[in-house]
């Protein structure tokens, strides 16, 4: 059952796949109307739903801007039984300079990743996934007053192994007025879950 207004992953079965691209497609159609751009749809990146007086989809998607790739985040707001589609946000969230780390590639090794590191993108889900992780792990085991927040995501790079990876990140996080970097690595195992391996502050 979907539990009402929580964010939930779309199953990408071939038909929903279809209304996925559509709806992409829809997007940044809608998009390109509003702001006379001239985006093309490449391909979706992640999908997620959220129930909400009808459905509420949250799109990561792939587009070309003037030759360029582009990653974008969409959320189009559907309500079958009225025939209503409406695009509620679009924006720019990063450049597709090389492939986006997706967690299908992360349980693929047949995709030609090579062995040993790679350098990912910190806007990549997977990267902000497991900084998230990181960072709820670190806030645990200080037992600090002041949460940790996520400033930035210096830089990461994920190294592939059978049907796990590994992600090493250089975060910069903030805990009340002061600004603190740590050097994460983090382990996504064959189920999708993360676990922080290793933590050090880093005082460079």
């Amino acid at each position: 059952m979907a539990t009402l207004g929580g964010l939930q992953e779309s199953h990408s079965s071939n038909q929903n796949a279809d209304e996925i691209d559509s709806l992409a497609r829809f997007a940044i159609q809608q998009h390109n109307t509003k702001e006379n751009a001239l985006l093309e749809f490449a391909r979706v990146v992640k999908a997620q739903k959220q129930v909400v007086a009808g459905t509420l989809h949250h799109l990561t998607l792939e587009a070309i801007d003037g030759g360029k790739k582009k990653l974008y985040e969409a959320k189009v707001w559907v309500k079958p039984w009225m025939n209503f589609k409406e695009l509620q946000e679009f924006k720019h969230v990063g450049d597709v300079g090389h492939p986006s780390l997706t967690p299908s590639d992360l349980g693929a090794k047949k995709d030609g990743h090579g062995p040993g590191w790679q350098t990912v993108p910190a806007h990549d889900p997977v990267v902000q996934d497991a900084a998230d992780h990181a960072v709820k792990t670190i806030q645990q085991r200080s037992n600090s007053l002041f949460p940790y927040e996520l400033q930035e995501i210096v830089h990461a790079k994920a190294e592939v192994i059978e049907e796990s990876a590994k992600i090493d990140m250089l975060l910069k996080l903030k805990r009340g007025g002061k600004e603190e970097k740590f050097k994460v690595e983090v382990h996504k195992n064959h189920e999708g879950t993360f676990h922080l391996n290793q933590m050090v502050p880093d005082h460079s």
